[in-house]
């Protein structure tokens, strides 16, 4: 295989090693679909989705969760966070995050909060920013892991 072939597949394993890693944009994404979901079919419906771990909200590191706006988590692919307020929970800098998401959802009703969080897919403590989308008296969390 000539310099130029060799050259072009390492291009495309860098895309997909590229693409395997969601962006903001991706998180942004999930949030609004989530929100979109949420008004045509209602919270339970998302609810359920959720916890199902649809594919739709569910995409490994990425994934969509829901928190009412007294900071009880309604929805999360971990059920053991599910009907737990984690408020007062930090993170590995002893930040409450939690509290911040809350109020970016009361305050403003979308923004990013930046915290540490253990990546499921590496198990160490990594920088994460989680997007927050208040959707009437919820509000959606769609995080990623910075590399």
């Amino acid at each position: 295989m000539g310099k130029f072939a060799w050259g072009l597949c390492l291009l495309c394993l860098a895309g997909l090693v590229q693409a395997g890693e969601p962006s903001a944009k991706d998180a942004i994404a999930m949030a609004e679909r989530g929100a979109q979901f949420v008004k045509q079919h209602g919270k339970d419906a998302m609810i359920e989705k959720i916890k199902a771990r649809d594919p739709e909200f569910n995409q490994g590191a990425l994934y969509l969760a829901m928190r009412d706006l007294q900071g009880i988590t309604v929805a999360h692919p971990t059920a053991a966070f599910v009907g737990k307020n984690l408020l007062e929970v930090p993170d590995a800098d002893g930040k409450l995050f939690r509290k911040e998401m809350l109020a970016v959802a009361r305050e403003k009703g979308k923004g990013w909060v930046d915290y540490k969080y253990k990546n499921p897919d590496s198990g160490k403590v990594e920088a994460k920013s989680t997007y927050v989308l208040r959707v009437g008296d919820v509000a959606l969390e769609a995080g990623i892991y910075k590399r």
